[in-house]
Parts: structure tokens; C-alpha cells; sequence
């Protein structure tokens, strides 16, 4: 693996070579199922999870991710942690270097902020979202979703719908990176003015259009706490309702959590809708894809 970097703040932090080997590897922490590693490569190490937002998904996964690797956790929420006092990132970040853990993990509302911690400490960063920036674990989970569907090493000749609330989501923007590093063809949909301005990939508001043609549609949460607008004719034009969901054969992706009745119908989400329904691999795959960069970066 050329990667050597000590930290992981972005997709663009890795060459094509690079996410290939972590999904490989990733691959077979997920073929372990529920085992712990046998080398235990976090053994006697520590990580924190500095979380600044709420999250289920990915401040468990990460948690679980480093017990089965053999290491333990410690969690630091944000009414919990001396941020909620007015103790910038950085200083706490350095106080839990003081105390000898191995590696942090980041969630915060600020973009770039992982970034700025990284610059100052000595201990391995890991993004676990920055603002709208970027969610780089969530694109590799993703990856390996997907590349595991399909049965392939890579994404070459694979088309994905990203769909929703693009403008402020940070998983669409790793994704892009990812996927397409992959070799994938990403399209973007949703309403005009929820479609960003800063990624340079293809935009549409034709989600039917998309639909008929892809290999995999990809739903977003509407990040209303984010003050994302929408009409009430969102789910009619962008939702993946049980109408659209029995006309598509393809693979059906949300990163969580779902807004039910708004992005997808209940009948859609429900994970024995559709033998094509992969919204629970992800998760699974979440663990898989982080045991890779914690065994990478620290073990």
C-alpha cells in the first residue's frame, strides 16, 4: 500500500491503489462476521471518539470497529466533553494526547476543523464528518457495499444516482470522490436548490430519467437542522416511493438516517422489501470499513 499517511481526513488523501487495498482488506474483516481479529492489532491501545454531533451509526461503528481489533474506546460527546465550556478542538485534542491514547476520531460541525486538529497533534486523525465537507469512512463503506454487490474489485462500467439533499451533504461529496476513483459514473439529482455548486459532477432534477438508466440509487437525508428546504412535492418528484421502487432493479442505498415517508416510502426502506435493498450492509459494512483504517493508522 503507497498510503502512509498518518492521518485520514479525506478520499483525496488516498490514490485508487490505496482504497482497492483497504477494501480489500475490509472484505475480509467482513467475512469474519461478529469475530474479534486474532492478532488483535489494537491491543492495550486506546481511541476516542470526539463527537461534537449526534450519531448512531458512525460513533458505534468506530466503537465496535476498535474492540474487535482488540483495542478499547473511550466517547466524548459534546454536552459531555469541555467543549461544551468553550475549550476549542485542538486543546482537547491535545489533552487526550496527554493521556496517552493512540488515535482520535472526529465528528464536528465545522468544516476543515479534523484538519486543523491533525496540524497539532502527533496521534492519528480520523474524519468522521466535518461540516458539509467531507465523510471520508462513509464513501469507503459505501465502496465496499457496493463493490461487494456487484461481485467486482472496482466500479468500472457502474452508474450511481446520488439523490436529495446534496448541497449539504458531506456524503455526497466523499462519495464522488470515491466513486468515482472506482471508475463509476455519478449523477447527482434533486431539486435546484439543494444541488451543489462546488463539486464538479453531473447535475440533474430528473430523478425519473436518472432511475430508468442506473445501476444504483443512492437516497440522502434532507438535513432540515442544516435548514434544508423542501417543497411538499419532494417526495413526489425526489422520493423513492413504492411506485418507482417496482419499477427498479437496481441497488437501493441510504446512509441513515432516513426521513420515512419523505426520501423513501416505508415499503421501500423495509430492509426485506428488496433483495436489492442494501441499506443495512451498509452498516455492516461500516464496521468492516473502519477496522481497515484503524488497523492501518494505529494498529
Amino acid at each position: 500500500m503507497a498510503w502512509n499517511g498518518r492521518h485520514f481526513l479525506s478520499i483525496d488523501d488516498l490514490g485508487k491503489a490505496d482504497v482497492l487495498m483497504l477494501l480489500k482488506r475490509a472484505s475480509a474483516f467482513l467475512d469474519m462476521g461478529d469475530e474479534f481479529a486474532p492478532d488483535a492489532p489494537l491491543n492495550e491501545k486506546l481511541v476516542a471518539n470526539l463527537f461534537l454531533e449526534n450519531s448512531t451509526r458512525t460513533r458505534c461503528s468506530f466503537s465496535i470497529a476498535a474492540k474487535r481489533l482488540g483495542g478499547d474506546i473511550i466517547d466524548l460527546l459534546g454536552s459531555t466533553s469541555s467543549a461544551s465550556k468553550g475549550e476549542t478542538l485542538v486543546d482537547t485534542a491535545l489533552n487526550l494526547e496527554a493521556m496517552g491514547v493512540s488515535g482520535i476520531v472526529i465528528r464536528c460541525s465545522e468544516d476543515g476543523a479534523p484538519a486543523s486538529v491533525a496540524e497539532e497533534v502527533a496521534v492519528p486523525i480520523i474524519n468522521a464528518g466535518d461540516g458539509v465537507s467531507g465523510h471520508p469512512t462513509q464513501a469507503l463503506l459505501d465502496a465496499l457495499t457496493l463493490t461487494r454487490y456487484f461481485g467486482s474489485e472496482d466500479l468500472k462500467g457502474r452508474s450511481v444516482a446520488i439523490v436529495g439533499d446534496i448541497a449539504h451533504s458531506r456524503v455526497a461529496r466523499s462519495n464522488v470522490q470515491c466513486l468515482t476513483m472506482l471508475g463509476a459514473e455519478v449523477t447527482l439529482v434533486g431539486p435546484e436548490a439543494l444541488l451543489p455548486t462546488d463539486i464538479d459532477c453531473k447535475c440533474t432534477t430528473a430523478f425519473d430519467d436518472v432511475l430508468s438508466e442506473t445501476d444504483c440509487v443512492m437516497m440522502l437525508r434532507v438535513q432540515f437542522e442544516r435548514d434544508a428546504k423542501v417543497g411538499d412535492d419532494y417526495r413526489a418528484e425526489f422520493g423513492l416511493t413504492e411506485e418507482r421502487a417496482k419499477s427498479f432493479d437496481g441497488a437501493i442505498m441510504h446512509p441513515g438516517p432516513i426521513n420515512r415517508g419523505l426520501e423513501m416510502d416505508d415499503a421501500v426502506a423495509n430492509i426485506d422489501s428488496s433483495p436489492h435493498n442494501l441499506i443495512l450492509s451498509q452498516v455492516s459494512s461500516g464496521v468492516a470499513a473502519r477496522m481497515a483504517v484503524l488497523e492501518h493508522l494505529i494498529g
